[in-house]
């Protein structure tokens, strides 16, 4: 029983040794994500004019 426990300790290490950090590859913008970008611009845009039409009113 010892030695089992012994060799457990010893060979678990090994098992659980992490790899090397691969760092990620930048992925080109897609379309789709230059569409979404197109319209939360344009949203915020609208938003802002929306608040300087009510700021303006006042």
């Amino acid at each position: 029983m010892r030695l089992t426990l012994i060799l457990l300790a010893t060979l678990t290490p090994a098992l659980a040794a992490a790899e090397a950090f691969q760092r990620p590859i930048p992925q080109p913008q897609t379309a789709e994500a230059e569409l979404a970008y197109l319209v939360a611009s344009l949203m915020l845009l609208a938003a802002l004019v929306a608040v300087q039409w009510l700021v303006s009113r006042r």
